[in-house]
């Protein structure tokens, strides 16, 4: 006996998706995730342009993660025409990526996850049944959103060039805000601590980058098996197509893996502000976790930690801002530069090849959701011959797919990037 499942339309997530499950004899035999958008050939559109011009193109891949992908490009050019960042021009880059994560992480976390935890089907719903949920959540994007629009000129789509310094700023008012707000990212962290999660752990590879600063901008592609410098992500990672997609998927020497804000507390737990390892340590034990975040729906609670952290990194960054510095001149060569940042969603990387004129000849980009595509697959199936097993109804696994599928926050808009064409 056979059934076949299919997820029209996945609600609540950043694009459109559709699932197809089929199930023989009570067990899953196939899991097709794919993103039911056409495809954008992102990294085409940057062949042939200069250099400069290359930021304000792959900013527009998605509004969500357009300070990833700004900062990303960035540092893979200049590496390319052997550049070194100014003080101030790090400080403004991390402030960015601060900003990006804060309203990332909220949006996902109580207008699109939370409605799942109390029993309603959007956040309009969510703020009839609590308004000050909603308010909290509003309150901490602007945040968010008011750290972009100060470091990248607009709220959404950040402006940098490769040698721009941000002009002399008083920080005092968003340092006020910071510490204001900073209450309502506590009960938010206390929140999700406390959520009823669906029991369901597993063993996987988790990657991020690892540097001397909880992850960011900088550092070594690091997981649970080792760790390499991004220049050689090719060696590690293998980017495959699939019939039913229009979407790359990722492997790491043959196998699934995860990213994300679970998998950089589990590899970098270390590097989190004093605060944050202090709360962690006691929501772990109160949510019974002994060491490694195993429960892929424990990602919510790992970005309301990280939105903490980022306030936390936020105000001792403004405390501390380096003073403004002449940015080097630098001279047009040929070159080839790759570059790895922590996006909201997980490690995104950025390579380009610049000829002698500064244009670009070559680009690659791999986004977090198409790394991710393959765990959740394999999480998916996992998961429905558990529920399968215990005789669960159709509707009940139906909500608990879609409710994993959030958890991983995937942003399937970026992941649309390919097309495999059939010639006739």
């Amino acid at each position: 006996m056979s059934q076949e499942i299919n997820f029209n339309h996945i609600c609540k997530i950043e694009g459109h998706a559709h699932l197809t499950l089929k199930i023989r004899e009570n067990k899953v035999e196939k899991c097709e995730l794919k993103a039911s958008e056409g495809a954008r050939f992102f990294e085409a559109l940057v062949l042939g342009k200069n250099l400069e011009d290359v930021q304000e193109i792959v900013s527009r891949i998605c509004g969500i993660c357009s300070s990833a992908h700004t900062v990303c490009s960035i540092q893979a050019l200049e590496e390319a025409i052997k550049l070194k960042p100014t003080k101030m021009q790090e400080f403004i880059r991390e402030m960015l990526m601060i900003g990006e994560r804060i309203r990332s992480h909220a949006t996902h976390l109580y207008l699109l996850s939370l409605p799942d935890y109390y029993g309603v089907s959007s956040a309009l719903e969510l703020g009839q049944k609590d308004r000050d949920k909603v308010n909290d959540a509003l309150e901490i994007i602007s945040v968010g959103n008011k750290i972009v629009e100060i470091f990248g000129g607009r709220e959404m789509h950040p402006f940098l060039k490769v040698r721009e310094e941000y002009p002399d700023f008083d920080f005092s008012e968003l340092l006020d805000l910071l510490k204001r707000v900073k209450k309502k990212v506590l009960r938010t962290v206390d929140l999700f601590s406390r959520l009823e999660y669906r029991e369901f752990n597993r063993e996987c590879d988790y990657l991020s980058i690892r540097g001397k600063d909880y992850p960011l901008t900088l550092g070594r592609v690091t997981s649970h098996t080792g760790y390499f410098v991004d220049d050689d992500y090719k060696k590690h990672l293998k980017e495959n197509v699939k019939e039913y997609a229009t979407s790359k998927f990722v492997l790491k020497k043959g196998v699934p893996y995860m990213l994300g804000a679970m998998a950089r507390i589990n590899n970098c737990s270390d590097l989190l502000s004093r605060e944050s390892q202090k709360l962690l340590k006691k929501y772990k034990k109160s949510m019974g976790i002994s060491h490694f975040f195993r429960n892929p729906y424990h990602n919510l609670f790992c970005q309301a930690l990280e939105v903490l952290d980022c306030f936390n990194k936020g105000i001792d960054l403004v405390e501390n801002a380096p003073e403004k510095s002449e940015p080097e001149d630098f001279k047009v060569r040929s070159g080839h530069g790759v570059s790895a940042v922590e996006a909201p969603r997980g490690t995104l990387f950025h390579e380009y090849k610049i000829d002698k004129e500064g244009v670009v000849t070559y680009c690659n980009i791999i986004t977090p959701t198409a790394q991710n595509l393959n765990m959740m697959e394999a999480d998916i199936s996992r998961l429905v011959d558990l529920m399968l097993m215990k005789g669960k109804k159709q509707e009940d696994i139906v909500q608990a797919v879609e409710e994993i599928i959030r958890a991983y926050d995937p942003c399937f808009s970026c992941s649309t990037h390919f097309l495999k064409v059939k010639w006739e």
